[in-house]
């Protein structure tokens, strides 16, 4: 429990906060998992590489987890199709 009137607002913005990273996270999340599904094409990596370098620009993950991401849901796609 906050003591100070400072401490109860700071408690208040990290739960907005919190909440609202949760949300990108776990968005981005599922699109990730729709891009790497066995039927899934072009249009679902392209809406997990929005997804994932948004998440990215809005601090949720840092920049270079978010190309690592992409980096190798792109690997994984395209071997999918050469498989294929």
């Amino acid at each position: 429990m906050p003591n100070h009137k400072s401490a109860a607002k700071r408690a208040r913005q990290t739960e907005t906060r919190t909440a609202r990273n949760r949300l990108v996270k776990a968005s981005m999340r599922t699109t990730i998992k729709k891009a790497r599904a066995p039927e899934a094409g072009d249009e679902a990596l392209t809406a997990a590489v929005k997804d994932v370098y948004k998440a990215a620009s809005k601090g949720v993950i840092h920049k270079r987890q978010a190309a690592r991401r992409v980096s190798r849901l792109v690997k994984a796609h395209n071997s999918k199709k050469a498989a294929a």
